[in-house]
């Protein structure tokens, strides 16, 4: 059971999943683009050696969800690397990370 905590009370909730989404899907590559009021967010799995790529999931969410959750993966990759060591990100992804654009951008 997950808690949501807020200044005047305490959320219980129980999250449910299929058995297929609870596994989850791999991915290898991400596209973001935005607009006013959203986020697209493609989850892309290539497979090696292939010109194709299959959109393996889409989640779309608002800019503030976005942020709290951009907030929360930093603070989980900090957690990680004290524990595990730093993540190494190779020299062409740390060149651009982000890809091209202001609007959208790609992390491979």
């Amino acid at each position: 059971m997950d808690e949501v905590k807020d200044a005047k009370k305490t959320i219980k909730f129980e999250i449910q999943a299929d058995e297929q989404t609870a596994m989850g899907v791999y991915s290898n590559f991400m596209v973001v683009n935005a607009s006013e009021t959203e986020f697209a967010l493609d989850f892309i799995y290539i497979p090696p050696q292939s010109p194709k790529a299959k959109l393996r999931s889409r989640v779309i969410m608002s800019p503030a969800h976005l942020k709290r959750m951009a907030l929360l993966v930093q603070r989980q990759v900090e957690i990680y690397e004290r524990k595990f060591g730093e993540i190494p990100i190779s020299r062409s992804t740390s060149e651009d990370p982000f890809g091209e654009g202001e609007n959208g951008g790609k992390v491979h």
